[in-house]
């Protein structure tokens, strides 16, 4: 008897989906045209274009509003699982002990740095945590990832997408302009790129105009990163168990707890023990990487399109302060890290 109401409910999201999917694929086109813009860059500020069009707020608050939900959510968790497949430990082993230090050791303090001023300037809700997040690991995708376990509202989300995607857009064309006046060679312009860049896309368009070597490094360097969005993750979720379990005693209520290790973290990291151990054809490799990317795309189209700029301009400067500092403080302590010998 359960089938009608799957039927159902896959009628109502099928809209949205497909307008995240559509979405998704111009912002492929657009990227293809222009390299230098991320896929997933242009599929976030589609999103928050659409979100802030008056035309369209009454369909995305009604008949899209399920399935661009389920974009964002479903879509997000596979397409992070997917990502795994893209990070090879060896590749990371090979950036040396050095490096491989130094880049967690520069998550952990943005991450650190960046909440701990968004509680002293008492950001709402989820935001020094999703803030975070975005900037110290991988962008929107993170913000999406965390925001499911932290159970944060769309309100509480809306603002983290629109400043991690404002500051790697703005880093795209800063670094660049940097590079020679700071006597960087190509592969310490690639290293400071992957250890201060956000999103993956952003890395990539930002790296590659220092040449293929600077780009491999740079990627690599950021995949690293991208890797420790798992036990930061499961971290927070122990965290979050604990205080529900607190909650539930204080108020005698029904105890609802999220799971130690999220199934997509778990997932993830199975991906990257396969892509580590198990000889994939190109083909499969190619073929995932694109799914991921799509997957990607979909969902943060959809996390942009809850984007509210009206209100984020008259309730975030605050928010502004913590994104510019943290977007500040990354670059700065990547780039100390690129100087080491």
């Amino acid at each position: 008897m359960w089938l009608p109401g799957v039927l159902v409910a896959a009628a109502a999201a099928l809209p949205g989906v497909l307008v995240a999917a559509a979405a998704a694929l111009l912002a492929g086109i657009v990227h293809a045209v222009i390299p230098a813009l991320p896929l997933l860059t242009l599929a976030v500020a589609f999103g928050i274009v659409a979100g802030n069009l008056p035309v369209a707020h009454r369909a995305l608050t009604g008949v899209l509003s399920k399935g661009l939900k389920l974009a964002a959510t479903r879509f997000m968790r596979i397409g992070i699982v997917l990502l795994g497949l893209k990070l090879s430990l060896v590749d990371i082993l090979g950036l040396g002990w050095v490096t491989i230090m130094t880049t967690v050791l520069i998550v952990l303090l943005t991450f650190v740095g960046t909440y701990w001023l968004g509680r002293a300037v008492r950001l709402p809700g989820r935001q020094p945590i999703l803030i975070a997040t975005g900037f110290s690991i991988c962008g929107a995708s993170a913000i999406g990832a965390m925001s499911g376990v932290v159970k944060a509202k769309d309100v509480d989300t809306a603002t983290p997408i629109a400043l991690v995607t404002l500051c790697g857009t703005l880093a795209i064309a800063v670094l660049p302009v940097l590079w020679h006046p700071l006597g960087l060679t190509d592969l310490q312009f690639g290293h400071w790129v992957g250890a201060g860049v956000h999103d993956v896309g952003q890395v990539v368009a930002t790296a590659q105009i220092a040449g293929p070597a600077a780009l491999a490094v740079a990627v690599v360097v950021k995949l690293t990163r991208v890797l420790l969005l798992a036990p930061i993750v499961a971290v927070i979720a122990v965290g979050e168990r604990r205080r529900e379990t607190r909650v539930a005693t204080v108020t005698d209520a029904p105890v609802s707890r999220p799971p130690l290790v999220p199934l997509f973290v778990a997932g993830f990291l199975a991906a990257v023990l396969v892509r580590t151990f198990a000889p994939l054809p190109d083909a499969v490799l190619a073929g995932a990487d694109t799914v991921q990317t799509y997957l990607l795309a979909a969902a943060l189209f959809g996390l942009g399109a809850a984007v509210n700029l009206g209100s984020i301009l008259r309730t975030g400067g605050r928010a502004l302060l913590v994104g510019l500092t943290s977007w500040t403080l990354i670059a700065t302590l990547a780039l100390a890290a690129v100087q080491l010998p």
